[in-house]
């Protein structure tokens, strides 16, 4: 079971997003808050897979929250959930290292969102990702970096949210070999994880 805790300040959405993520036999959601400081707790409290947290909210924001949390467990999977697709928000989303940044407007892709951040990938919204190549600035430190066509076609199908074992599918090869790309090319530019290489291609090879 994918343990779950959400984060919302009106009890109305946490209450729906429970029964939505519950019809799925694989989501168990083991905790409910309504503000910053419960995220932080029922984290620690909890441990859940993910955490699925609102922005707004009165005691901060969902990005405080993820702050905190990030600061203790670098591991932690966040997946922000909100009305708002404001450029600043998205820009600390990412800067911050979040693992999905989704619209509450589409309901019917948080389950599948949550299965797939489980599973390693990062997951952001249709609205978001169309922000990116106007959000992300370049960083002349990048620039003369060389990437085989190999790397290249590897960087895009990350970008695109593909799991391991399905770029290996893609490209025809082993997901061990996946795996050593994606190792070697976070260590090449110094990133630190697979929502990291998605926006650096965003940024510079898009």
């Amino acid at each position: 079971m994918i343990q779950v805790v959400i984060i919302d300040d009106d009890p109305l959405v946490t209450a729906s997003l429970k029964t939505i993520l519950e019809v799925s036999n694989e989501i168990e959601v083991t905790g409910i808050g309504h503000c910053a400081k419960e995220a932080v707790a029922l984290y620690e409290e909890r441990k859940p897979a993910i955490i699925l947290t609102d922005i707004r909210m009165p005691d901060g924001t969902g990005l405080d929250a993820a702050r905190k949390i990030l600061t203790r467990d670098p591991n932690a999977v966040i997946l922000l959930l909100t009305t708002f697709d404001d450029d600043a928000y998205i820009r600390e989303a990412l800067d911050l290292g979040v693992k999905g940044y989704l619209i509450k407007q589409n309901l019917s892709a948080i389950v599948p969102s949550i299965k797939a951040a489980y599973n390693g990938q990062a997951v952001f919204g249709a609205e978001i990702v169309t922000k990116f190549p106007t959000l992300l600035k370049n960083n002349d430190s990048y620039l003369n970096t060389h990437f085989s066509e190999r790397e290249k076609m590897i960087l895009k199908e990350i970008a695109t949210g593909k799991n391991n074992k399905e770029i290996a599918q893609a490209l025809f090869l082993s997901e061990g070999t996946v795996r050593n790309y994606i190792s070697k090319l976070l260590e090449k530019l110094e990133l630190r994880d697979r929502t990291q290489l998605a926006i650096y291609y965003y940024q510079h090879l898009q």
